[in-house]
């Protein structure tokens, strides 16, 4: 397993004991990725925990009462500890040999861009149009993650508040743009900030008076709630969802269903289509609000300010609950891939720079902080934050050098990156692959993120090689034809052939 290379004259994370192996799969994995967690641990001072989908993160593994236990699973590839910082650097020839006879598979198609590059000296090592724009699907989860650890910091939480509105009575809640916020503690992202804890505050606050109309604020977030580059069945495939400042748990109609579908299948789940709305008649209902649609509705904030003839004045701050903290979004947002937070970690960015919170602001907001951290912004083009727009344009030799940068130990916040990467072989979108007899040498050493649209595969990441040298790589390719299977194959040949040898 390959950690992000630790500042310069660091000493190397020593290889954990060997162990024998649990009969848990959970256990084994905790055990081998420590190197990984203590170099995330000291840059953020926050737990991280296991890729996967979000439901399995706090543990769900027990077997029901009266239920027949599964057969244990095989145990997962050893993963491997940190590089080591004496390995010899691979040779452009060791790994043009290596990567040539690969990278021309007819199930990549006709366009595949290529770029890879030595983490700890930045080196370029093999380049097949690695300057060339292409569609990157999820792969541009990268670069939002970098952008918003950079521009919000790992430890920055987003309130939701609930404030006085302008009559006795009426309480505004406030979108900060918290897509993980949960109703109660039944929500679908452990550790989520919860609607039952504001309207315990907001109670109390009003004291004698009570609630009579809940008014949604959501204007934080502007334009279309859609981006207009997204595939037709991504509003009503339920891999994408309206883009609001206020909804609980990502907009999902059903968590406890959309959990379970999660686990099972990793399919994805049903949205509602207000989820502002949706947010407020939850938070009315848990205000003792049992009327009809006219207790909930949109509204402005007022300014705080001036006395009411009853009760708080308006705009007094009620309450207040806040998110996980933006490195554990940025984790679930990799690990599983989740193109909601991805949409709204954009608009953070944007707020953060001072734009619109927006597809447009996210985008140009994005750029502007990929510019300042040094990267070749003229090498990104985005529409949205998560992928799922085939307008995105992200050259290859920019992954690698956003991928570099946040593990060369120069900007410790953006080592976060790297807590919630699929690991090959174990975890995430890449738990069954890596497990062929072509790839197996990738199997618990590449850690990278996925990119899938019809027509359109991509992975980035890390790979520590047979010497032990830690490699970043990027391959997109935007003109597949073939079936998902032989192309995932391919790419993971690419891979899986940069793990296997010294290359020199």
């Amino acid at each position: 397993m390959s950690p992000p290379v630790p500042p310069v004259g660091a000493a190397p994370a020593p290889p954990a004991p060997p162990a024998a192996p649990p009969p848990r799969r959970r256990g084994r994995l905790l055990v081998a990725l420590a190197g990984v967690l203590v170099l995330v641990l000291a840059v953020a001072g926050l737990a991280v925990l296991r890729p996967g989908p979000v439901a399995r993160l706090l543990g769900g593994e027990a077997t029901p009462s009266g239920a027949t236990a599964a057969p244990p699973e095989p145990d997962p590839p050893v993963v491997l500890a940190g590089p080591d910082g004496n390995a010899p650097l691979p040779t452009d020839a060791g790994i043009r040999a290596a990567l040539e006879p690969l990278v021309g598979a007819a199930a990549l198609g006709d366009r595949v861009n290529v770029s890879v590059a030595d983490v700890a000296t930045g080196e370029a090592l093999y380049g097949k149009g690695p300057d060339a724009p292409t569609v990157p699907a999820s792969v541009t989860k990268l670069a939002t993650g970098v952008a918003v650890l950079a521009a919000r910091g790992p430890a920055y939480r987003i309130p939701t508040r609930a404030v006085a509105g302008p009559n006795p009575g009426e309480v505004v809640l406030v979108g900060g743009g918290d897509p993980t916020l949960a109703v109660d503690k039944n929500g679908f992202y452990p550790g989520a900030a919860r609607l039952d804890d504001l309207a315990a505050q907001v109670r109390d606050a009003l004291g004698g008076t009570a609630p009579t109309k809940v008014i949604v604020d959501s204007s934080l977030f502007t334009g279309p709630v859609f981006e207009p580059g997204w595939d037709a069945d991504i509003p009503t495939g339920g891999f994408g969802a309206a883009i609001t400042a206020l909804m609980t748990d990502g907009a999902r109609k059903d968590p406890a269903l959309a959990r379970r579908t999660a686990e099972e299948t990793n399919h994805a789940a049903e949205r509602v289509p207000q989820p502002d709305l949706t947010a407020g008649r939850q938070f009315a209902k848990l205000l003792g609000l049992t009327g009809g649609a006219a207790q909930v509705t949109r509204g402005a904030a007022p300014t705080a300010g001036g006395s009411g003839s009853a009760g708080p004045a308006p705009g007094t701050e009620l309450g207040k609950v806040e998110s996980l903290p933006v490195i554990r979004l940025v984790d679930i947002m990799i690990s599983d891939s989740d193109n909601v937070i991805a949409e709204v970690m954009a608009r953070q960015v944007a707020l953060a720079k001072g734009k619109p919170g927006s597809f447009a602001g996210g985008a140009a907001a994005t750029d502007e902080v990929l510019g300042e951290l040094g990267l070749p912004a003229g090498e990104i083009s985005l529409a949205d934050g998560s992928g799922l727009s085939r307008t995105n344009r992200i050259s290859p030799s920019l992954l690698t050098d956003l991928i570099t940068l946040a593990g060369n130990g120069s900007h410790p916040e953006l080592a976060a990156i790297f807590g919630g990467l699929p690991v090959g072989g174990w975890s995430g979108t890449l738990d069954e692959r890596y497990r062929a007899a072509a790839t197996a040498a990738g199997a618990g050493v590449v850690r990278a993120k996925t990119g899938t649209l019809t027509g359109v595969n991509a992975i980035a990441g890390t790979v520590l090689t047979a010497d032990g040298r830690l490699l970043t790589f990027a391959v997109l390719t935007d003109r597949t034809q073939g079936s998902l299977d032989e192309t995932r194959q391919a790419l993971d040949r690419i891979t899986a052939a940069l793990a296997g040898c010294g290359c020199r």
